[in-house]
């Protein structure tokens, strides 16, 4: 699953105390993710989830019932997120989305490629039915550039005519962002990315920096720029884009704070807290352990676990002594073990200060 930002609510001309990413950090809300897309119709050479085969079992589990008992939870959560694989290929979308505004969810949401929002009528059912918070993957401001990342051909047009379908629609009070995995390939786009996608009615751009499993680990060297490098692009197209308008609403999300000390607070975006839930329990057995396993059954009957997005990130993000004297060490999450595997840790440097 993608990790999206709910990123920056705050304006930079509130107290700097305020606007501080770590204190954003540490009060962000919960948001609850429901699977609902067996399948996807991209092919996305950087995607999380290089086991389709095996979602397609877990995400197609998920029934009426499953839903309706993660809906009486909803009071714990600030979002009902709609997400894995592509949701709109599942035809009970629809309904789910009507039975989360029945439940009084506040933000209903999804995490899509958008290319099905192009057909109006089913945009206007889903909005109707109570969606009012949509997050688009799009991976360049051309076609060349975006089906060079998605390997499909014709899912640029579709997916930026499901952005304006979308953006057409605003006026009642949907948020539009977007979500764009940095990858080598569009880095040096991302000044014009931004751009493109602002001209089309877009509130947030999200550039996800890559989670290093998947298919990202496996194409990792054609891939992965390093952090520094990313860092680097961001801050040059930050204060060029600055000089143009007096809130830049790009956002970089999924990469160590202490690398981008040089961009605006504003402009860190963070990786929203969340947890979804998946059958049967004991396929978690690799990822928690017994004592946590039998504390997070959940449903009618315990035929679900809980897994929170902390789980997934212990497993794999790694941090060493010297993280525990920089300013960030509370809210930072740590280095992916892949990266590290790499490029190793020469450019992570404690940032000192409270």
């Amino acid at each position: 699953m993608a990790g999206l930002a709910n990123a920056a609510t705050r304006t930079q001309a509130e107290s700097p105390v305020e606007e501080a990413i770590e204190a954003r950090i540490a009060g962000r809300g919960q948001r609850v993710h429901i699977l609902t897309g067996q399948i996807c119709n991209n092919n996305c050479i950087f995607c999380m989830e290089e086991d389709r085969d095996g979602r397609k079992v877990t995400n197609s589990r998920t029934t009426d019932e499953t839903v309706r008992w993660i809906l009486g939870q909803q009071e714990f959560y600030e979002e009902v997120c709609f997400t894995s694989g592509e949701p709109t290929t599942n035809r009970r979308l629809l309904p789910w989305v009507r039975m989360a505004k029945e439940a009084g969810a506040r933000w209903i949401s999804m995490m899509t490629n958008g290319r099905a929002l192009s057909y109006e009528k089913y945009t206007r059912a889903l909005l109707a039915a109570g969606l009012n918070r949509i997050y688009i993957s799009i991976h360049g401001h051309t076609k060349k550039l975006h089906e060079s990342l998605t390997r499909t051909p014709g899912s640029f047009e579709q997916t930026l005519a499901g952005l304006d379908t979308v953006a057409r629609f605003k006026r009642y009070g949907i948020s539009l962002h977007t979500s764009t995995v940095v990858t080598k390939r569009n880095l040096p786009h991302m000044a014009a990315i931004y751009r493109f996608l602002r001209e089309h009615g877009v509130d947030q751009v999200v550039f996800n920096v890559m989670q290093a499993n998947g298919r990202a680990n496996t194409f990792f060297d054609q891939l992965f720029p390093t952090y520094t490098e990313i860092a680097a692009v961001a801050r040059d197209f930050l204060r060029e884009a600055g000089e143009r308008e007096e809130q830049v609403m790009a956002f970089l999300v999924d990469i160590p704070l202490c690398t981008t000390g040089e961009l605006p607070d504003f402009n860190r975006g963070y990786v929203e807290d969340y947890v979804h839930f998946e059958p049967p329990p004991e396929a978690a057995r690799g990822l928690l352990t017994e004592e946590l396993l039998e504390s997070r059954r959940a449903g009618d009957g315990g035929e679900l676990v809980q897994i929170r997005r902390a789980d997934l990130d212990d497993s794999e993000r790694r941090k060493r002594p010297e993280c525990a004297r920089c300013r960030y060490d509370r809210v930072c999450e740590g280095v992916w073990g892949n990266y590290l595997r790499r490029y190793g840790w020469d450019e992570f440097v404690p940032v000192e200060g409270s």
